[in-house]
């Protein structure tokens, strides 16, 4: 069985927004208005903020996956800022690199080889530009792949949108699994004690019309 997940600090202001929402359904403000100094309402607000990881608890799983979700999306927006993110960099800037050397080799090998140029230079300065090219085509096809893996890792990446929506839901479930509850079962005991009828009395009174007489209970 899982661990209950004690509330982070950063969510009591949606307790707190639950709370307010659930003192307003009809119900409970019904109860509460018996009292008119408003005391049994803001008793009632203090002893749940007080204790709100107990009252939270019952909502414990839908919270969970909240936090699950809300740290993978915090985990990836750092991501790019890691050594993660090179790599792809490196594989998009080695083939227009090699690219361009390449432009760069075989056009003035090309030009030496023209010009008649003297020397093993224009040979090898061809050599070099063809293979550059052949490394640029390598790179640029690895490159691709790179980039495919990660668009698809980033599709399967908890965005803002499903974090809010595990939010909402963790709120929902808060209102009904937990806050409700608690707050009718803390309403409940006040009002059987407010509707116990009074104990009988310990003597009955005598009757009217014979109390002249004698002092004999009356007996219906």
């Amino acid at each position: 069985m899982a661990e209950p997940s004690r509330l982070r600090p950063e969510d009591r202001a949606d307790f707190e927004a639950v709370l307010h929402l659930a003192l307003s359904t009809a119900d409970i403000r019904g109860a509460l208005g018996a009292d008119p100094t408003g005391r049994a309402a803001a008793h009632l607000r203090a002893h749940t903020l007080a204790h709100a990881d107990d009252v939270a608890a019952a909502a414990g799983e839908p919270y969970r996956a909240y936090l699950a979700v809300r740290r993978a999306a915090r985990h990836e927006a750092r991501r790019p800022l890691g050594t993660g993110s090179l790599l792809p960099a490196l594989a998009v800037l080695t083939p227009l690199v090699a690219a361009t050397s390449a432009g760069a080799l075989l056009l003035l090998g090309g030009l030496l080889q023209v010009t008649d140029a003297p020397g093993p230079l224009p040979g090898s300065l061809l050599a070099a530009g063809w293979t550059l090219a052949l490394v640029a085509a390598v790179t640029g096809l690895l490159a691709l792949a790179a980039l495919l893996r990660t668009a698809l890792g980033r599709r399967g990446a908890p965005t803002a949108e499903r974090v809010e929506h595990a939010r909402l839901a963790w709120r929902q479930a808060l209102l009904d699994l937990a806050m409700l509850p608690h707050l009718r079962g803390q309403l409940v005991p006040r009002s059987e004690a407010a509707m116990t009828p009074c104990s009988p009395p310990d003597t009955l009174a005598p009757c009217p019309a014979r109390a002249g007489k004698d002092r004999t209970p009356c007996s219906d």
